[in-house]
């Protein structure tokens, strides 16, 4: 079954009723615009308790794509655990499991008016800053590009090799310019992400859909993302 924008709508509808409403993360281009086989997942933003969360699942389907649909304005504090409940469940199935079968977030992408999507399905989540991991793979790479994401508008790009390090602040408008500058030079570099917990769910999804544009065969953005305190 192909997905549509029509299909989505009637599965919220559905799924959700009347009084619970998703308002999904805007992004301005997704790689990916259509899904076959899908399953979805909802996390509800409640507007009279805004630090509660409701996760939907119950139309989930091992063998599928799942599509997780987030609410833009809650935080990372408030899904992280449900996402990582989500991406263990489906790493751990042993029963009717399907190896290709991805995770999606669900977006409005405004250059097509339509769906995009953001695959998630290999990224693996730390609840800790990176120090430690850094450290670890130091030995492996000559380069670490650690961006530490506080909102859009304060991001701390931190370049760390074995024997020097820097840092550059940046807003979201200068940081794919930065890293463009910075990256030419680099040889096996990791970019390594860190978000702050209060980050809204819409911010990080613009930030993950930003650096998927970078395309530097030196380049590597690791699977690891941190989000800490």
């Amino acid at each position: 079954m192909k997905l549509t924008f029509y299909f989505l709508l009637l599965t919220l509808i559905c799924s959700c009723g009347k009084d619970k409403i998703v308002q999904l993360p805007e992004i301005n281009h997704s790689e990916i615009s259509s899904i076959n086989d899908v399953s979805a997942a909802y996390l509800f933003y409640n507007e009279n308790e805004p630090d509660s969360i409701e996760l939907n699942r119950k139309n989930l389907i091992n063998t599928t794509n799942w599509l997780v649909n987030v609410d833009k304005r809650l935080t990372l504090n408030q899904v992280i655990s449900k996402i990582i409940f989500l991406q263990e469940k489906k790493r751990n199935a042993e029963m009717h499991k399907n190896e290709n079968a991805k995770n999606y977030f669900t977006c409005n992408d405004t250059s097509i008016k339509n769906l995009g999507f953001i695959d998630f399905t290999d990224v693996i989540y730390h609840l800790e800053d990176s120090n430690a991991y850094i450290n670890k793979k130091k030995k492996s790479t000559n380069q670490f590009i650690n961006i530490r994401v506080l909102t859009l508008d304060s991001t701390f790009v931190s370049f760390i090799s074995n024997d020097t390090s820097f840092t550059h602040t940046s807003n979201q408008k200068e940081l794919l310019k930065h890293l463009k500058t910075n990256l030419n030079s680099q040889d096996n570099a990791i970019i390594v992400s860190e978000f702050e917990k209060t980050l809204s769910f819409q911010d990080y999804v613009t930030y993950k859909s930003l650096i998927s544009k970078i395309d530097f065969k030196n380049v590597t953005i690791a699977n690891d993302e941190f989000v800490f305190n």
